[in-house]
């Protein structure tokens, strides 16, 4: 049987229009003349037989329906531009691995180590996307994730990587290196805090075995990279991930005066759903991952 389908014109039409709320700005973004979105949308009413728009004075307003509709056609036009992009690129599902990660993980630990990945594998092309721990493994494109957690996860196998150590750091702008200051006077210095992690200064504390009486409040950033960029400024001391800031720490560029790193009780899992357990790059990058992060913790273990 036939399909019943509008016209991909029209909903393109239609997509820019609800996207702009203006017909001359999706015109102008599809470049066509306004009365030409004006046709392609009357046909796809036409087409459908109800109304997504209505007038309201000068403005444009879109239906109910229309605001239904618009939500998934513009996720179908983005999953039709994916697979397209994919097709040209020659992305191929049993060879490419698309990878889920925290930002700060892909942005800071994942890079300089994912070169000898591509070196030995030429022929698994890679995509590095973001990803938060609540990934539903029933319905991802991600191939694999690497992500921080106590490793549970609905539908998908996961296999621990390593322990989370986290640490106040400081820059020497902030307060002199080599300064081995009691943890307990760490309030004292301007606090940078972690609005994705709210809680983290009192896991700390607790896991530290401190008591501390008093607000703990500073200036609060949305995400880890921001919060190292404001540590580096001297805006404040932070607590963050080690693994975040191995750079940092080895250029003097950051240091921790307040001791050592200690675990968060978080680990670093490499993840990946159970439908897709058997795709061979899937194996080759969590065996990969899984002697790289081998690696990673006995140089850690002989720094400490």
């Amino acid at each position: 049987m036939r399909r019943y389908l509008p016209s991909l014109s029209a909903l393109h039409a239609f997509e820019a229009a609800a996207r702009y709320m203006n017909f001359t700005r999706a015109a102008e973004d599809l470049g066509l003349t306004q009365s030409g979105i004006s046709r392609q949308i009357k046909n796809l009413e036409d087409f459908l037989g109800v109304t997504l728009f209505h007038r309201v004075g000068p403005r444009l307003v879109l239906t109910e329906l229309g605001a239904d509709y618009y939500r998934e056609v513009a996720q179908t036009l983005d999953k039709l531009q994916e697979i397209s992009i994919d097709a040209v690129r020659g992305r191929n599902l049993d060879s490419s691995v698309m990878i889920g990660t925290h930002s700060a993980f892909g942005s800071r630990w994942l890079p300089s180590r994912l070169g000898a990945f591509i070196a030995a594998n030429p022929d698994i092309p890679l995509e590095i996307a973001q990803s938060g721990p609540d990934v539903d493994f029933d319905t991802t494109r991600l191939d694999i994730a690497i992500l921080r957690g106590v490793g549970t996860w609905h539908n998908a196998r996961s296999i621990e990587l390593f322990a989370e150590e986290v640490a106040i750091v400081a820059s020497p702008k902030l307060i002199e290196p080599g300064a081995q200051l009691d943890p307990r006077d760490f309030s004292k210095f301007p606090l940078i805090q972690n609005a994705s992690r709210p809680s983290m200064w009192l896991h700390w504390l607790r896991l530290s075995g401190l008591d501390h009486y008093g607000r703990i409040q500073g200036t609060r950033f949305a995400h880890s990279e921001m919060i190292i960029n404001a540590a580096l400024q001297g805006i404040g001391v932070a607590l963050v991930p080690v693994c975040y800031i191995e750079e940092e720490l080895a250029r003097n560029e950051l240091h921790m005066p307040f001791g050592a790193p200690i675990p968060s009780g978080d680990s670093y899992y490499v993840i990946y759903p159970e439908r897709k357990a058997h795709h061979q790059s899937i194996v080759t990058m969590r065996d990969w991952l899984i002697r790289e992060t081998k690696s990673y913790r006995k140089l850690k273990d002989m720094r400490s």
